[in-house]
């Protein structure tokens, strides 16, 4: 026995449905009392989308991934269906509000339909509904979108060390420069090159091993340091002494407050400052251009040097050696070459 609400709010004849669909429910084995309280701790959408993006940003290296990942839904679906029961978002609800996107900002609504889906998908798990509303009906309702793929802008191969000269003359911060040569010169990544830190540069050796945790492979990759790139290890060496100690105090390249180099310095240094036509993660293309192009070194050598896994997951299984001597050739060849393009006598090799 329990309670329909009361009389000022359920009619006589509401109470006979309520009181009839309770005891089939019951006849039928199940428990119209654990039916109330499973709907009473269904939380609401923006409640799920929340205990969702703490689950997951444990697993997340992007701050910015972090941030956009709440943000977005915020944006565009918590004003329509924040405040309901996730059991009760329906496809109808996920069309209207992907719909004026899905053609306008394609890439946004594939990101936010995604993160909408993950949530559905926890929901499902957690037995708060049956189904996924944002599976394959939606894609189906929503229709074929028209792709452009867009690569991140890159230089030919000819152009970096022209673009190296601008840099270097600009009036940037000299570590922000150093720092951003040293990505080009070692094919890298910006945070990989950002956080640098002295324990990681083995300068007798002339190899930088970055950590697992700031690869995106999520494995640990030493990079053999070219004449160039070990002159720039010694320049911001001799900085170091001059500035102090920084925050992390063992920061390779540090900004003018000696912290650590923001993302956003080293985007808009080409682009905005200089206007040359490529992005930081560009120079890798640039690089891989030029190493397929104009040297006979083996593809394995040269998708080795940008960290790329070679081969699919058996092969990868075997391929145990990270044929660091022949990339320590590469990369001195990407030295000499844009010191060639320079102008500059290329030095007599050890």
């Amino acid at each position: 026995m329990f309670g329909l609400g009361s009389f000022t709010f359920v009619s006589l004849a509401e109470a006979r449905d309520l009181a009839y669909t309770n005891r089939k429910t019951a006849r039928a084995g199940g428990d119209p009392l654990a039916e109330r309280r499973r709907a009473r701790a269904t939380p609401t959408f923006e409640q799920a989308a929340e205990t969702v993006w703490k689950q997951k940003r444990g697993a997340w290296r992007n701050e910015k991934h972090a941030r956009d990942w709440p943000t977005s839904l915020r944006l565009y679906f918590l004003p329509r269906i924040g405040d309901k029961l996730v059991s009760e978002v329906t496809s109808g609800d996920l069309l209207a509000t992907l719909a004026p996107l899905w053609h306008a900002k394609p890439e946004t609504a594939r990101r936010v339909r995604h993160r909408v889906g993950a949530v559905l998908k926890w929901a499902v798990a957690m037995e708060h509904r049956p189904d996924n509303p944002a599976g394959e009906a939606l894609a189906q309702a929503l229709g074929r979108q028209q792709t452009v793929v867009r690569h991140r802008r890159a230089l030919p191969h000819g152009e970096v060390a022209r673009a190296l000269d601008t840099i270097r003359a600009s009036e940037a911060w000299v570590a922000t420069k150093l720092g951003f040569e040293f990505l080009v010169l070692t094919a890298t990544r910006s945070t990989e090159v950002r956080l640098a830190t002295w324990s990681e540069i083995d300068r007798e050796a002339g190899v930088w091993t970055i950590p697992a945790t700031r690869m995106k492979g999520l494995r640990e990759h030493r990079v053999p340091l070219g004449r160039r790139a070990l002159e720039i290890v010694d320049q911001a060496d001799a900085l170091r002494e001059v500035s102090g100690p920084t925050d992390p105090p063992d920061l390779v390249f540090r900004s003018r407050r000696l912290k650590p180099l923001l993302d956003v310095t080293f985007s808009k240094l080409p682009v905005r400052e200089h206007n040359i036509a490529a992005v930081p993660h560009g120079f890798r293309s640039s690089f891989r251009d030029w190493a397929a192009e104009r040297t006979d070194h083996p593809r394995a050598v040269i998708e080795t040097a940008l960290a790329h896994v070679v081969g699919n997951a058996t092969e990868a299984a075997y391929a145990r050696s990270d044929l660091f001597e022949r990339r320590r050739q590469l990369m001195q060849d990407w030295d000499d070459y844009l010191r060639r393009a320079r102008g500059q006598v290329i030095p007599m090799r050890r």
